[in-house]
C-alpha cells in the first residue's frame, strides 16, 4: 500500500501501544535485518538542555569546513522533515517514505520452521511454519531507523545524532559514537529518567563508550556520570576542566586538549549559556581532528550563521516577538536570565502553554517576576496540560488572577496577545514545542 508522508506518520504512531517505551532490543533487531552500517564518525548528543544547540553549531562548522554532515534531531517544528538533514537540507517527502517501506519491510513478521517432529507427531501442512508477528517499534524508533538507512546510503563525513529521551536506552544508542556529549544534567522526564540529578545523569552517561571522548558541558556533573565514565573507560572531558571558554569584550576564547582559539564571534543563537554549548561543540571538533581537521575560518563561519528557530529566536518587528521552547526548570532559568538582559520593554506578555507531564509549577515560579501579563492555552493531544492547570500555577507562583487570561489555544492567545501590545511591549512565547509552533504557524499566515 502506498503512503503518503503523513499517512506514514500517522500509521507509525499506531505501531505500539505507549508513545515511549525505553529499551534498545526491538530497535537492534530490526537494524540488524536492515543491515545499517555507517562508515563515518559519529557524533552523539545527550543532555537535559542544549542538546538543539549544540547539535546545530556541530553541523554549522564542518559544513563550512567542507565537510558532507548528517543531523538527526527531535522533536520538530513545523515539519518532520527537519528531523533529518543531509549536506544541510531537509530531506524530502519521498526519501523519507522510501526509508519507512524499508524499515516497514524489515519488522514484518517472519516464518520460522518449526523443529523436527517425532514419528508420532502430526505433520504440518505445506509451507507451516512458527509465525514471529511484526516487532513493535515505538514512533521515535521508527523513525530513527529510517534516518539512520538515509544516513547510511548518503556517503556522510559525520553523523550528528541528537539523543531523544535519555541516553542509555534512546534508540539512537544503539550506534557505537566516536564522541559522546552531555550538555546539561537536570530534572526531566522524571517518569522514566528518575527524580534526581543522578538517576538521571547515570541514564544520560550510557552514551558514552571506552576508550573514546566524553564531554561533559555541565559544571557540577553528578557523580553518578563521572562514575560511568571511569567504568567504561571513556575519556572524560569536562567543562572548566579539559576545555573551558573566557569572554573577552566583544569576543571569546576557547581552551581545550588541542590548544586555545582567540578572537572567536560570539554564537548567533542568543542567550549568554550559548558560549558553554559552542565551547562544548569545539570540544568534539579537537576530538575530532585527526579525521575532520577544521581550520579556524570555518569554525567563525559556523558560529556566525548557525541557525535553531525556537531558541531565543527574536522576530523582526514591532512588538518585540521572542520564542523559546523551554519546557523544564532549567531552561526557563536561562530564559529568564535572558529576558532580564534583553533591554527595557514597557511590558513583557508571555503566550504559555505546557505539556501535563512536565514542572509546571517550576517553569511558572521562575518566570512570573518577568512577565507582566500570561496569555495561557491548552496544547493539542492528550499531554496537553489545560489552561485551568496552568491558571492554578500561576496563582500559586503569585500571579494575580487579573493578570492571566485563558484561551482554547495557542493561536488565539498569541493574536488577542499581539492585538493587547503596543510596539514598546515584548511577547515572549514559550513553554513547549508546540507552543512556539502554534505562533510560528500563526505568523506565518498572517504573511
Amino acid at each position: 500500500m502506498k503512503r503518503t508522508l503523513d499517512e506514514w506518520l500517522a500509521f507509525i504512531a499506531t505501531l505500539h501501544p505507549s508513545a515511549i517505551a525505553m529499551g534498545l532490543e526491538r530497535v537492534a533487531a530490526v537494524a540488524s535485518r536492515m543491515a545499517i552500517r555507517i562508515d563515518c564518525p559519529v557524533v552523539t548528543v545527550a543532555g537535559t538542555n542544549g542538546k538543539g544547540s549544540t547539535c546545530a553549531m556541530l553541523e554549522a562548522i564542518y559544513r563550512h569546513a567542507g565537510f558532507r554532515t548528517g543531523l538527526y534531531t527531535s522533536p520538530h517544528l513545523l515539519r518532520f522533515n527537519e528531523r533529518v538533514r543531509i549536506g544541510g537540507d531537509e530531506v524530502s517527502d519521498e526519501a523519507l517514505v522510501g526509508a519507512f517501506e524499508a524499515v516497514e519491510a524489515a519488522r514484518a513478521p517472519r516464518v520460522t520452521p518449526h523443529p523436527p517432529r517425532s514419528r508420532s507427531a502430526p505433520s504440518p501442512q505445506s509451507g507451516e511454519g512458527r509465525g514471529e508477528g511484526p516487532i513493535p517499534l515505538t514512533y521515535f524508533e521508527f523513525t530513527t531507523l529510517a534516518a539512520l538507512r538515509l544516513f547510511a546510503d548518503a556517503r556522510l563525513d559525520v553523523l550528528i545524532l541528537e539523543v531523544g529521551l535519555g541516553g542509555r536506552l534512546d534508540a539512537v544508542n544503539i550506534l557505537d559514537c566516536d564522541v559522546a556529549i552531555v550538555t546539561t544534567v537536570d530534572i526531566d522526564h522524571v517518569e522514566f529518567l528518575g527524580a534526581t540529578r543522578e538517576a538521571i545523569g547515570r541514564e544520560k552517561a550510557g552514551v558514552f563508550r571506552a576508550g573514546r571522548p566524553a564531554i561533559c558541558a555541565d559544571t557540577d556533573p553528578p557523580h553518578s556520570l563521572v562514575e560511568h565514565a571511569t567504568a567504561a573507560g571513556a575519556m572524560l572531558w569536562r567543562i572548566g576542566v579539559e576545555f573551558r571558554y573566557v569572554t573577552e569584550g566583544t569576543h571569546w576564547r576557547y581552551e581545550g586538549p588541542r590548544g586555545a582559539r582567540y578572537g572567536l564571534p560570539f554564537p548567533a543563537l542568543r542567550g549568554a549559556y550559548q558560549l558553554a554549548n559552542a565551547a562544548t561543540a569545539l570540544a568534539a571538533v579537537d576530538a575530532l581532528h585527526e579525521r575532520l581537521p577544521v581550520a579556524a575560518n570555518a569554525v567563525r563561519a559556523g558560529l556566525v550563521h548557525v541557525e535553531l528557530p525556537g531558541r531565543l529566536q527574536v522576530v523582526p518587528g514591532r512588538p518585540a516577538i521572542v520564542l523559546d521552547v523551554a519546557h523544564n526548570a532549567q531552561a526557563a532559568r536561562n530564559l529568564a536570565v535572558a529576558l532580564g538582559a534583553m533591554g527595557a520593554f514597557a511590558h513583557t506578555f508571555a503566550v504559555f502553554g505546557m505539556l501535563a507531564d512536565k514542572d509546571i509549577d517550576a517553569v511558572t515560579k521562575t518566570l512570573a517576576p518577568r512577565i507582566d501579563r500570561w496569555y495561557v492555552a491548552p496544547l493539542p493531544g492528550p499531554r496537553g496540560a489545560s489552561a485551568a492547570r496552568i491558571a492554578a500555577a500561576l496563582a500559586v507562583a503569585g500571579v494575580a488572577t487579573e493578570h492571566v487570561a485563558t484561551f482554547d489555544g495557542i493561536a488565539q492567545a498569541f493574536a488577542v496577545a499581539c492585538n493587547d501590545a503596543n510596539d514598546t511591549d515584548r511577547i515572549a512565547a514559550f513553554g513547549s514545542f508546540l507552543t512556539v509552533a502554534a505562533v510560528l504557524d500563526e505568523l506565518r499566515a498572517r504573511r
